[in-house]
């Protein structure tokens, strides 16, 4: 048989109408029954496209010029949407961007989990989805001589230079990142600089309780000893009564990654505080902490509601972080037992217990897979178990070692809907049936979305 070749080629121009929309945001028009993925269209909009890419199957394209326009697009606020590869949908309404999650969900759930039927409820937005996150991490660069902080353009090492807000940040946390650039560059801190590995300013964190107000600032620097870092501690606290901790924290390696091993506090306090429902958390500088906590108590309010917890339940929270929902649990059950791999994530759960003075929670380090099936053979019976895996989901012998352990209901927290349906699949094979799914927006203008799965034994109906 023939192959067919491709309806376009690239650099062809031509006209399209979008049809549907990737969970990444790109628009789908079809040529010819060929699919083109064209990143800001929106379906119903006809426009013209420039084809950048063809492959046997799909191909890419560039948006040039839109001729229909749908009433769903909107102007982006932010003045650097379209260079920058922090945000995807600002295009798009907000009413648009929970439905395209919502569907997201829903077609994951059906495609890899082969779930259909079940309630997957309208997500849970935001009444004002700017200016939500709690932390930003910027890099620092020099240009002409000058300090130049702001995020990567896409794809690439660049730094946007006329950026001069992010507007899902918070106010405080842009006014602090400028703050800091402008005072290390009058007092001639140098910027670091990737290619040659010299330099010293790398990058400024700056992380601030949502309800307290409290506020870190983190200088990331390529070695310890920096000239005038006393006096840029002066200055900063002397104008901005609202910083509570100033820490420097030393990267000396060739790498991506931000954060170095050594942190030393330079003012003020270790922790900053914030709470979340009723929860009070202490945060440090290399703290996991949810970046929007407003959206993250939603999230935390539903998993409870779906553990449907009496006080008289036996709890395990896997994959338990710092203890945010493990506490929060701990509120309504008779016991939870938390478990992560991650030793200092541990450490702060239990300082973050005692903070709260909740006795009720035990927490463990180690692999949720391996711990579960020892807990087993102790005899540990837990009636709920509660997951909340990274992006990759669950490991399948962690997901075994649940079946096997047969507690009554599962809640799974998820920030990925692909590995949520493959391993919702593995629990229903297993005995498992999915009731309903909540999805939860916990970044708005971005293409991620959070759910909350409710998961009941069959046999305990």
């Amino acid at each position: 048989m023939a192959k067919t070749a491709p309806p376009v080629k690239k650099n062809d121009m031509i006209e399209l109408t979008f049809e549907d929309i990737t969970h990444e945001g790109a628009g789908v028009g079809k040529i010819n029954g060929y699919p083109l993925f064209v990143p800001y269209g929106l379906p119903g909009e006809k426009a013209k496209v420039k084809v950048i890419n063809v492959k046997k199957n799909f191909g890419f394209g560039k948006l040039m010029e839109t001729l229909h326009e749908s009433e769903e697009r909107v102007t982006p606020p932010c003045n650097v949407y379209y260079k920058c590869g922090g945000c995807q949908l600002q295009h798009m309404s907000y009413k648009m961007q929970l439905e395209m999650k919502q569907n997201q969900v829903k077609n994951a759930l059906k495609k890899i989990g082969h779930i259909e039927g079940i309630p997957v409820h309208e997500t849970i937005g935001m009444d004002d989805p700017w200016r939500y996150r709690n932390k930003v991490q910027i890099p620092v660069r020099s240009k002409d001589g000058e300090l130049i902080t702001g995020f990567y353009r896409k794809r690439s090492h660049d730094i946007i230079d006329d950026m001069e807000r992010c507007i899902i940040t918070g106010e405080i946390n842009d006014r602090l990142v400028g703050a800091v650039r402008e005072i290390a560059n009058r007092l001639g801190i140098s910027a670091y600089d990737e290619s040659s590995h010299q330099g010293i300013l790398r990058h400024i964190m700056v992380r601030t309780g949502q309800v307290t107000k409290e506020t870190m600032i983190v200088i990331i620097t390529r070695k310890e000893k920096v000239p005038e870092l006393n006096r840029l501690v002066d200055e900063i606290t002397k104008t901005y009564p609202e910083v509570k901790s100033i820490v420097q924290n030393v990267n000396p390696e060739r790498t991506n990654v931000i954060l170095g091993k050594k942190s030393k506090l330079l003012w003020g306090d270790e922790y900053i505080y914030d709470k979340i429902g009723d929860i009070r958390f202490a945060i440090s500088a290399k703290s996991f902490y949810q970046v929007n906590p407003l959206q993250t108590k939603q999230l935390y309010d539903k998993a409870l509601e779906y553990a449907s917890l009496t006080g008289e339940e036996t709890v395990i929270d896997a994959y338990c972080g710092i203890g945010t929902i493990s506490l929060f649990l701990a509120q309504k059950a008779k016991k939870v037992y938390g478990v992560e791999v991650v030793p200092e994530a541990i450490s702060d759960a239990k300082a973050n217990a005692k903070l709260n003075g909740i006795d009720n929670a035990e927490f463990f380090v180690g692999e949720a897979e391996k711990v579960m099936p020892w807990w087993k053979a102790q005899g540990l019976r837990p009636d709920v178990i509660v997951v909340d895996p990274p992006r990759k989901g669950c490991e399948e012998s962690f997901l075994q070692a649940m079946i096997e352990m047969k507690p009554k209901r599962i809640v799974y927290v998820s920030c990925n809907p692909s590995t949520l349906s493959r391993d919702l699949r593995i629990l229903e094979d297993g005995g498992y049936e999915t009731n309903e799914v909540q999805p939860v927006d916990m970044f708005p203008q971005t293409t991620h979305v959070e759910a909350v799965a409710r998961i009941q034994l069959k046999e305990s109906k």
